[in-house]
């Protein structure tokens, strides 16, 4: 397929800028592939479609507070540093994005406050640089928790908010590495959590921390010669166990997300069983894929040609997903990292 067939007009007004409150009262757009049915739910009703021995595997990233703003010593001159990733934590060096980039060189030290700052040790590309922290705080995540703002996606056009920090974090999130949230996870509360629980669901976590790369465009009509960025993902033993043993007994395995499945699918079995791994993954999905683990999914409505999108055409089907989206911008449902929920069966 080409990048062009992934093309659709997104009005702005139905990009939600804030989450559902509750958040499992969200819309939730249910798919069938063998009947081709679409129905129209709330989330909370996902616990209907579930039934014990079923398995719900989740990412438990946790979204970084990856903005901060400092100063750069000796012309006070106001920068942003968006950090990405740890790239070394004994000497505490990060891959990070600068802004304005044309006033952080090598060797310019950037002060958040008098305890905490960061030397530039070399340039990776025309914003980004790659930074030292001063380890004097010992907890170099802490202090970013403490001192930096959320990192709201670029489409959403209004100021981070302090509520962003536990809006735009699942209730999942236990590692952090992440610069954007797992979104389909954003609907799952603790009581609908528990719910699923005592309806004898298992409840998988596994790791995938999302980069920024998440948001870049594709710019190839071509998708064979696409280059996904790589992210660190981790399959637990026994979350691979539980997987497996659900697949075994012909239950569903219900998958939270396009970076679950991505996580998921980057470690399979040749018998097609999730495979304990960690490592780093670039894997790129899209139409036509032959998933090995995932069975249902769990999604949100994503931008035009992104690389999300293709990943749920291929699990839906081209033609069904595009005939949801229609039908989901005709009905009033709300798009992207805030916005409403997608099943598919």
């Amino acid at each position: 397929m080409k990048l062009s067939d992934f093309k659709y007009n997104l009005p702005k007004t139905q990009i939600a800028k804030f989450p559902a409150e509750p958040r499992e009262s969200a819309k939730l757009m249910v798919l069938d592939r063998a009947t081709g049915n679409i129905e129209h739910k709330v989330f909370s009703d996902v616990l209907d479609f579930m039934q014990k021995g079923d398995v719900l595997v989740v990412n438990e990233t946790k979204v970084m507070q990856a903005r901060l703003f400092g100063y750069k010593e000796r012309t006070n001159a106001k920068i942003e540093v968006f950090v990405l990733r740890e790239l070394n934590k004994d000497e505490s060096i990060w891959d990070v994005i600068v802004d304005p980039a044309r006033k952080v060189r090598i060797g310019n030290r950037i002060y958040f406050n008098d305890n905490f700052w960061c030397e530039v040790i070399d340039n990776t590309t025309s914003r980004g640089r790659t930074v030292r922290f001063n380890d004097d705080t010992k907890n170099i995540f802490k202090a970013i928790e403490t001192m930096g703002l959320t990192p709201l996606p670029p489409y959403i056009k209004r100021d981070t908010l302090p509520e962003d920090r536990s809006n735009y974090q699942t209730v999942f999130a236990k590692t952090d590495g992440s610069v954007a949230a797992p979104t389909a996870g954003l609907h799952f509360s603790e009581s609908l959590i528990k719910q699923v629980k005592e309806k004898g669901v298992k409840v998988a976590p596994v790791i995938l921390h999302i980069g920024l790369g998440t948001f870049r465009a594709v710019e190839v009509e071509d998708l064979t010669k696409h280059k996904m960025d790589s992210e660190y993902f981790e399959i637990p033993e026994e979350s691979a166990k539980t997987i497996n043993k659900a697949l075994l007994a012909k239950k569903n395995v219900w998958v939270v997300g396009t970076s679950t499945v991505r996580a998921l699918e980057s470690s399979v079995t040749a018998e097609g069983f999730a495979k304990p791994n960690f490592g780093w993954t670039d894997k790129f999905i899209f139409p036509a894929y032959d998933f090995k683990v995932t069975k249902k999914l769990i999604t949100n409505f994503h931008q035009p040609e992104s690389t999300l999108l293709m990943l749920v055409a291929a699990f839906a089907g081209y033609d069904f997903m595009m005939k949801a989206y229609k039908k989901a911008m005709k009905d009033n449902y709300r798009f992207l990292s805030y916005g409403d929920a997608m099943m598919i069966l």
